[in-house]
């Protein structure tokens, strides 16, 4: 009977100590807090229609550079986009782009994720982008909203770049390539799987160079450039004149009022194209 008390007495006096050692010691675990969302620029972009706006020796005529007050001379640039023969990047949601502008000491690359914006819902493209890793703390990334004529689509860009002389010189694409995989982004990389990024850059080839003309100018008071895209045609017998006109803000609501004012003018003027600009797929579908 002694030896039962006994142990009775130790099994009560164990349960206390650990419910005091409990009390003392434990915490309720940390909230976790998710990452905010990223906070986008705009950039409005609109078609013009080439035969309207440009003079036979594909500069702009004076009526254009008068309402935008651009400069002259246009500045050039090299643009080169690197995806293997399948486009297996572009559908993964991927652009690799490579650029040498003509009066800047190096080349520019640029890994770009995109994501669709469903009916102007850009809440919900951040989400899912965020859900991917793409949010407000991974500052390696430039989130923006391409804005055009009938479609919105969110893109994260990371920038990186290597010296280089002044002028209009592209290194061979064989030293391009390998500029873009040792600078491969890890989002990329582990796309799909844990390194199918590099596995697919390394299959990849040049789709280009197209040689771009940029103007630069105003409208109501935001800086707006016109780019002229000389590509391939469809039936690689001559040349498409791609001319896009574009502006740049971090507000929403400037965006919205300037992509109205900008739509009105070029309809008065029968200057714009009523469609999206798909340049970057033409130059990977036809180089």
């Amino acid at each position: 009977m002694m030896k039962l008390k006994v142990k009775t007495v130790k099994t009560f006096i164990t349960a206390a100590l650990s419910a005091v050692m409990l009390s003392a010691s434990w915490q309720a675990p940390a909230t976790v807090e998710a990452a905010a969302n990223a906070v986008p620029t705009y950039e409005v972009k609109f078609l013009l229609n080439s035969d309207l706006v440009l003079n036979d020796d594909l500069t702009l005529r004076d009526q254009v550079k008068d309402i935008f007050h651009m400069e002259e001379p246009a500045a050039r640039m090299l643009v080169e986009y690197f995806d293997t023969a399948s486009l297996s990047l572009n559908d993964s949601g991927w652009n690799v782009r490579f650029r040498k502008k003509e009066d800047k000491k190096k080349y520019e690359m640029t890994y770009k994720k995109r994501y669709a914006v469903t009916n102007g819902n850009i809440t919900a493209a951040l989400d899912q982008a965020n859900r991917e890793g793409f949010s407000a703390a991974d500052t390696n990334y430039e989130a923006e909203i391409d804005w055009g004529y009938s479609k919105q689509t969110l893109s994260f860009s990371n920038n990186k770049d290597e010296s280089a002389s002044t002028g209009l010189t592209l290194p061979s694409s064989k030293d391009a390539l390998e500029m873009l995989v040792s600078s491969i982004p890890g989002k990329l990389d582990k796309t799909n799987a844990p390194g199918w990024g590099t596995a697919a850059l390394k299959q990849a080839y040049a789709h280009g160079p197209v040689l771009v003309s940029k103007y630069s100018g105003t409208f109501e008071g935001l800086e707006t450039a016109i780019e002229l895209w000389p590509i391939v045609s469809a039936d690689g017998n001559g040349t498409e004149n791609i001319v896009e006109i574009s502006f740049k803000t971090d507000q929403y609501q400037t965006a919205a009022s300037g992509r109205e004012q900008l739509l009105q003018l070029l309809e008065s003027k029968g200057w714009l194209v009523p469609a999206d600009s798909l340049k970057t797929n033409l130059v990977l579908e036809r180089y």
